[in-house]
C-alpha cells in the first residue's frame, strides 16, 4: 500500500466535477482552486467526454443539454441517456436501467449454491443487453408485489431492490422539475430503450475483435465479455456493443454490456463515427425498422486526436470554424483511411508550453489581485453548492443515495418478518 495514498480527485474521471463545476459559471477549470488539483490531461479527458456526449460546446461551455444533464445527481452518460429517452418516449425504462446502475449488484451468489443461482439468474437474460436485463428484472420484481419471498427464490438482493425503488423516485421527482414528461413503450420495441442507452456511452463502444475480445473504438484498449453477461455464450455475439464500465482480474472484462447497431453510432455520436457508406439513409433504416449492417468508421481516435493536437499547435478563432481538420474532410480522407482529425477548441487554448500562443503582456498589480479574488470566489460557490446538494432530497450523488434507505429497508422487513 503506499505510504500516501493518491486523492481521489487525481486518480478518477472528472466528467461529473467538470458539469457541475460549469454550471455554477466557472470558465477557467485548469485555474481553479482545488485541494489537490487534478492533472491536466485528466480534466481535459473529462471535457472530451462532455463534448463528444453535448453537454460542452467547442469553446468548453455548458450547452443547453449540458445544463439539463447538470440537474441530474448522475454521471454524466446516465443522464445523457434520460435526454435521449424523452426523445425517444422510454423515460419510464430508461430511469429504471438507470437506477439499477446507481446501487450495489442485486444479484447473490452463495458459494454452496453457486450453479443453482447462476441458473436462477440466467432465467432473466435478455440475450441482446444487460442493461434489459436488469429493466426485466425490476418489471419482474414490481409484478410480484416487491415480494421478499420471491426475491430469495430467485437469489436477488430485496433490499438493493428496495434502493432502486427508491433511486427512482427521486429521479422522476427531478425529470417532473425538469417537465420532461414520464413516457414508456409499454410493451413496445425495446430496441428503443437499446438506442437510448447507446447515446450514453459513446466513449465505451468496442467491436469484436475474437472470441468473446472486443476493442475499445476509442482507446483501442482490449476488453472481454464477463461470463456473467447475458451476452455471454450467445449464438451470435454481436459485432457492436457498449458498456457501462471496466472491471481488472485476469483480463479487463466489460460490466453491463449492450448490443447496438452501427448506424445508431452514427446517428447519434456523429461527432466521432461515420458511416463508410455515405448512401445510407438513416431516418429510412429508422423508418423501415431494419438492422443496419453497414460498417462504421471513425473521425478520430482520442489519443491520434491529442496527438495532433500536440503536433500542429494551436490556431486562432479567426483560422478556423470551431474545429481543426485535415486537408481532406472526408470520412476516410484522401486515401480511404479515417484521416478526419475534429478537435474543439478548449483542447487548442491548451497546447503545450512550447506550442502555446505567445503570452500576452503582464497583468498589473490590482488585476492579478482581482483574478485571485475570482478564483477564491469560484471556490465559495462550488463548495456551497456541493452543501446544497447533500442537503437537498433527490440530489445526492448516486453513491450516497441512500444513507438512510437501508436503515428504512431493514426496518420494513423486520416489521414484516414479525407480523408474518
Amino acid at each position: 500500500m503506499l505510504a500516501n495514498t493518491v486523492p481521489e480527485i487525481q486518480r478518477t474521471n472528472l466528467a461529473n466535477v467538470v458539469l457541475l463545476l460549469k454550471s455554477l459559471g466557472i470558465k477557467d477549470l485548469l485555474k481553479f482552486d482545488f485541494m489537490d488539483p487534478p492533472p491536466q490531461e485528466t480534466m481535459l479527458n473529462s471535457m472530451l467526454q462532455l463534448w463528444v456526449l453535448g453537454a460542452l460546446d467547442d469553446y468548453g461551455e455548458l450547452t443547453k443539454t449540458g445544463q439539463k444533464m447538470s440537474q441530474f445527481p448522475l454521471d454524466p452518460p446516465l443522464s445523457k441517456m434520460i435526454l435521449c429517452a424523452d426523445r425517444l418516449g422510454c423515460v419510464d425504462e430508461v430511469l429504471v436501467v438507470v437506477s439499477m446502475l446507481s446501487v450495489p449488484s442485486i444479484f447473490y451468489r452463495p458459494k454452496d449454491r453457486a450453479e443453482e443461482s447462476d441458473a436462477a439468474r440466467e432465467k432473466f437474460f435478455v440475450p441482446e443487453s444487460d442493461h434489459l436485463t436488469l429493466l426485466y428484472i425490476y418489471q419482474q420484481w414490481r409484478k410480484h408485489k416487491g415480494s421478499a419471498q420471491w426475491c430469495a427464490k430467485h437469489y436477488l438482493q430485496v433490499k438493493a431492490l428496495r434502493k432502486v425503488a427508491e433511486v427512482k423516485s427521486q429521479l422522476v421527482d427531478i425529470v417532473k422539475q425538469q417537465k420532461i414528461e414520464l413516457s414508456t413503450i409499454g410493451l413496445g420495441d425495446w430496441d428503443v430503450v437499446r438506442t437510448a442507452i447507446c447515446a450514453g456511452y459513446f466513449h465505451n463502444a468496442a467491436k469484436l475483435r475474437g472470441i468473446g475480445e472486443y476493442i475499445n473504438l476509442l482507446t483501442s484498449v482490449p476488453c472481454h465479455l464477463h461470463p456473467t453477461s447475458a451476452l455471454y455464450g450467445m449464438g451470435h455475439t454481436p459485432e457492436y456493443v457498449v458498456y457501462h464500465e471496466v472491471v481488472k482480474t485476469a483480463k479487463e472484462y466489460m460490466q453491463h454490456v449492450t448490443a447496438i447497431e452501427p448506424a445508431w453510432l452514427a446517428e447519434l455520436g456523429s461527432k466521432v463515427f461515420v458511416l463508410k457508406d455515405k448512401n445510407t439513409d438513416l431516418a429510412k433504416v429508422r423508418k423501415e425498422d431494419k438492422k443496419s449492417q453497414a460498417e462504421i468508421e471513425l473521425l478520430y481516435k482520442i489519443e491520434e486526436m491529442k496527438k495532433s493536437s500536440q503536433k500542429h499547435g494551436g490556431s486562432s478563432p479567426e483560422e478556423s470554424d470551431g474545429f481543426s481538420t485535415s486537408v481532406d474532410n472526408r470520412p476516410g480522407g484522401a486515401d480511404g483511411g479515417c484521416e478526419t482529425s475534429l478537435k474543439p477548441r478548449f483542447l487548442r487554448r491548451h497546447q503545450h508550453p512550447s506550442q502555446q500562443l505567445p503570452s500576452p503582456a503582464p497583468a498589473s498589480e490590482s488585476s492579478y489581485a482581482d483574478e485571485e479574488d475570482d478564483e477564491g470566489a469560484d471556490s465559495d460557490r462550488y463548495e456551497r453548492e456541493m452543501k446544497r446538494r447533500r442537503r437537498a432530497p433527490g440530489r445526492r450523488h448516486r453513491s450516497t443515495w441512500s444513507a438512510s434507505s437501508d436503515q428504512a429497508a431493514s426496518s420494513e422487513e423486520e416489521s414484516k418478518e414479525t407480523t408474518g
